[in-house]
């Protein structure tokens, strides 16, 4: 109610000015227009109520130009509802248009007639094109329907995919898009394409696919990508909303106009006022929405100009995809480290493609993400996904001076009370070439302590060449030690990663005590380090549990494209129970990361206390 009488309000507001001659009549005949017609009654709850109050009305309205007048009573119309698509406007003179009749021509004419609002035409690579300006309906359809499958269907139906030009289609019938839309769906079972809720008959039609049609059918597998604009409206928005929602169609373009799917103009009264309301409205089955006012969103927006170029992209992308796939499945099945497991992601990504997933992907990147959200799901590791191919830096011309600097800011060392040792840093290298200069800048500042904490809970991995030099200086050169066992799959071996007999600077030795701390952000060759020395009871582990990375994985080029696999190749041996790999390494004391520096501090303290 209270809706209704703002609308009615906003129509007599200019009541006060000047006197004229258009009486409030004309006012309340315009409102019941709308109350009578408007296919979204609910937003005009009240206005019966508000028309009986307004028509006592006896003032006078104050505008003396009606072709003014019937621009203010839009906008105040527009503003009450928010619908761009009712007018008021003031036409002497006007004739409404009849419908036109289907012409009985001969049909060679008919054949002239269609190739004015159809174009047609086969593009490299074997793709149907359609530009289509009116959507004929069921009935013009049938009369003209050899001329159709001889002039249209015939030349584009064995086509390898498709494109319908919808840039400037601006007409069509109701009847027509059922009729259009079954040509790219299956016989059965019959699909609800659509309901339509006509306001003046108050009936609800449904618009549902079509068993038969003239022709054979286009299908579902074949590529199908729609052009519009923001000019595209109407009727052809319609059937752009039901393909796209079936998921049968990529829409490629602007979005569209936002009309109407049936518009009337309304004389009002005597008068040469009329009022163009939308009368009916779609309300499409599968999103309980419509596309009416707001428009068709494209899944891919560009230009209007540019939408056949990107169109044409994204079909052979798509003729690329399945062999692209295949490739990236025979990537894991060759060389992922664990070797069952590779095998089964293979045969259930080609699983996966055959379902139809991957049909509507449009860009490299939403195969990208495609591509890395089912190698996870399949495999269970973050660590096997698609990845940017980034080429290896070139070394940096650094001097001597400039490496010990990127040494020293590399690594954080301290001594806290009670002679603890503290040593950050937050990725492993390959550090065989710079061990002098670290054992000078950073090693030589905590092997004397008594203790010492390792931070690692910031270190995202790396490099694993360092891994045995590393680990060797916390053990005692007088014997052999097995650290790990790690299995490579390209190469099917398993090699032994060995503590080392010979190192650059002193050892730290087996017998003082050693924390590390990790967090969740802790990964790859870190949790490598870290994995060795819980195994080997040399370190108690303070924090969280790591991130389960995996070793170093490698790059992988898939086929001849630019899309490329990160695969992990390496991993450690599982002989002796599961690996740290996809799962993450448990501390021996869980704390909050932020709390693992104070917990190891408050250990090492009583640790010292109690000594003395």
């Amino acid at each position: 109610m209270a809706q209704a009488l703002v609308l009615l309000a906003s129509l007599l507001i200019f009541s006060n000015v000047a006197h004229c001659d258009f009486s409030p009549k004309v006012i309340v005949d315009m409102a019941k227009i709308l109350m009578d017609n408007y296919c979204s009654p609910e937003k005009l709850a009240g206005m019966e109520e508000a028309i009986d109050a307004g028509s006592s009305n006896t003032e006078i309205l104050s505008i003396s130009d009606p072709a003014t007048l019937a621009n203010v009573l839009t906008d105040g119309v527009k503003k009450t509802i928010f619908d761009s698509r009712v007018q008021v406007t003031y036409e002497p003179g006007f004739v409404p248009a009849a419908p036109p009749a289907m012409p009985d021509i001969p049909p060679e004419q008919l054949a002239e007639i269609i190739k004015g609002t159809v174009k047609v035409e086969v593009l490299d690579g074997n793709i149907g094109y359609l530009k289509i300006q009116h959507i004929i309906g069921e009935e013009m359809a049938q009369k003209v329907g050899p001329i159709l499958l001889d002039y249209i269907w015939d030349k584009v139906f064995p086509t390898s995919a498709m494109i319908l030009d919808f840039r400037s289609a601006v007409s069509g019938e109701l009847s027509g898009i059922p009729y259009i839309v079954s040509y790219y769906t299956d016989s059965e079972p019959p699909i609800h394409i659509d309901s339509v809720y006509d306001r003046t008959s108050d009936v609800t039609i449904e618009l549902w696919s079509m068993p038969t049609l003239l022709g054979k059918r286009y299908g579902t597998s074949k590529p199908l990508i729609i052009l519009t604009s923001k000019n595209t409206l109407g009727i052809a928005e319609d059937v752009v909303y039901c393909l796209k929602n079936l998921k049968r169609a990529t829409i490629v373009g602007e979005n569209t106009a936002g009309g109407s799917i049936k518009i009337n103009k309304i004389k009002v009264g005597d008068t040469d006022f009329y009022v163009t309301v939308p009368v009916a409205k779609s309300i499409n089955p599968i999103t309980g929405k419509s596309w009416e006012i707001n428009g068709v969103a494209p899944n891919v927006e560009v230009a209007a100009e540019d939408a056949l170029d990107a169109a044409i992209a994204i079909i052979k992308l798509r003729a690329e995809i399945p062999g692209l796939v295949q490739a990236a499945a025979t990537l894991v099945a060759d060389n992922y480290a664990f070797p069952s497991i590779g095998d089964d992601v293979a045969e259930k990504l080609g699983a996966v493609v055959a379902s139809g997933e991957y049909n509507l992907i449009s860009t490299k990147e939403e195969l990208e993400a495609k591509l890395s959200a089912d190698l996870l799901k399949l495999s269970g590791d973050k660590c096997l996904k698609a990845t940017s191919n980034i080429p290896a830096r070139p070394p940096m011309n650094l001097t001597p001076e400039m490496f010990i600097e990127l040494i020293k800011v590399s690594f954080h060392t301290d001594v806290f009370e009670n002679n603890i040792g503290y040593l950050r840093f937050d990725m492993f290298g390959d550090f065989e070439h710079a061990a002098k200069i670290i054992a000078e800048h950073v090693w030589n500042k905590v092997v004397d302590t008594d203790m010492l904490i390792i931070d690692l809970r910031n270190n995202v991995g790396g490099s694993t060449s360092s891994i045995a030099g590393f680990c060797s200086y916390f053990f005692d050169s007088d014997k052999q030690i097995v650290l790990d066992h790690v299995y490579n799959r390209p190469s099917n071996t398993t090699s032994d990663l060995l503590a080392l007999t010979q190192l650059t600077g002193r050892r730290y030795g087996s017998k003082k005590s050693v924390i590390i701390l990790t967090s969740g952000a802790t990964a790859g060759a870190a949790e490598e380090f870290v994995f060795i020395m819980k195994r080997l009871g040399r370190a108690m582990i303070i924090g969280e549990t790591t991130r389960g990375g995996c070793h170093p994985p490698e790059t992988f080029r898939v086929g001849e494209s630019d899309i490329f696999l990160s695969i992990p190749i390496s991993h450690s041996d599982t002989a002796q129970g599961p690996s740290w790999e996809g799962a993450g390494i448990a501390p021996h004391i869980p704390v909050p990361a932020d709390a693992a520096l104070d917990t190891a501090k408050a250990i090492l303290y009583k640790h010292f206390s109690g000594q003395n």
